[in-house]
């Protein structure tokens, strides 16, 4: 994979452009900010009157309702949730999108699965900074930026990696490193990060990991400490230096023990199981089926949220946390 740094970037390909960031949650929010320090022209767009218009005037940057914020935009940055952006595209972006701008996209799931179609005579980049809105903001004013990623879906004037790179250097990731990839092996690999391992994947093997121990007769409280409490010293770990730094750190015992059974946990069933969700993500089997989730009113999933909050697990979990809450 190609990758880019300060000097393959120039902020000066925005200069007297207009750029229009769509949507102030926590991409939207940290990347207007960081935009805006780096010198460029930024609105925010958001609905009239709602906690993220007060919020973005509070923090000093320019407001309007999404149509305005799209009319006289060289970039138009979609930064809205997966679900609503084909709506929001439909209704205020597209009949104000102007010929030769550049739409951005975060996250390649509209593009890739054609939620979203864009006119030809506009450029659609992506710039993913590989890390939530939070931390990209603090990693900024530190100095520096996370790592990011930039794709080109469309080329229309010929300009279209320049903006990329230039938004990337905006938020310090050229600092970093940016690497250039495709919008399907964008989609695909975070979907499926998300799914089978970071969010889905982990959740699992911690909750019966709890479960295995409480079932054995050992305290909840135990449980706890021993498969949720300290997973994020081992993460921090293996994100820091990889599996061998944190091999190094742990002890011997922790070392042996972990290579020599591992794969009694995660097993070729596993791997199977892993296959079926990356093949749901490319032949647009899960696309469909969270489409239709959004459209019923996200009822399974608040459903699967509110059982989630009575697990065992959670309520401990609750109890436990408070013991690291500093009183005053």
């Amino acid at each position: 994979m190609q990758i880019y740094h300060d000097k393959d970037a120039d902020l000066k390909v925005l200069d007297g452009k207009k750029v229009a960031v769509l949507g102030y949650g926590a991409q939207g929010r940290a990347q207007a900010l960081c935009f805006h320090d780096s010198g460029l022209d930024v609105t925010v767009g958001v609905r009239k009157d709602g906690a993220s218009w007060n919020k973005a005037k509070e923090d000093g940057l320019k407001v309007a309702e999404f149509a305005d914020a799209v009319k006289d935009a060289d970039v138009v940055m979609m930064l809205l949730p997966d679900e609503i952006q084909p709506d929001i595209y439909k209704q205020y972006v597209e009949p104000n999108l102007k010929k030769g701008a550049a739409l951005e996209f975060a996250h390649g799931f509209a593009i890739t699965y054609k939620l979203i179609v864009p006119p030809a005579d506009v450029d659609v980049i992506m710039m993913a900074p590989k890390s939530p809105g939070d931390m990209e903001r603090v990693v900024f004013l530190e100095g520096f930026g996370v790592p990011a990623l930039i794709c080109i879906h469309q080329d229309v004037t010929g300009n279209a990696k320049a903006v990329a790179l230039a938004l990337a250097k905006g938020l310090g990731s050229t600092r970093a490193g940016v690497y250039e990839t495709t919008f399907d092996n964008e989609t695909y690999t975070d979907l499926f990060g998300e799914q089978a391992v970071l969010c889905g994947g982990q959740t699992e093997l911690i909750k019966r990991g709890f479960e295995t121990l409480v079932e054995a007769g050992y305290p909840p409280q135990m449980a706890y400490f021993e498969v949720l409490h300290e997973t994020k010293l081992i993460v921090d770990l293996i994100n820091k230096g990889g599996f061998e730094l944190m091999w190094h750190v742990v002890s011997n015992t922790a070392e042996y023990g972990g290579m020599t059974r591992r794969e009694r946990v995660v097993t070729e069933e596993s791997k199977k199981g892993m296959e079926s969700i990356l093949k749901d993500i490319e032949d647009g089997t899960f696309k469909t089926q969270w489409r239709q989730e959004w459209a019923d009113g996200l009822v399974n999933l608040k459903k699967m949220e509110e059982d989630e909050k009575q697990l065992q697990l959670e309520v401990v979990g609750r109890e436990i946390r408070q013991l690291f809450e500093r009183k005053n």
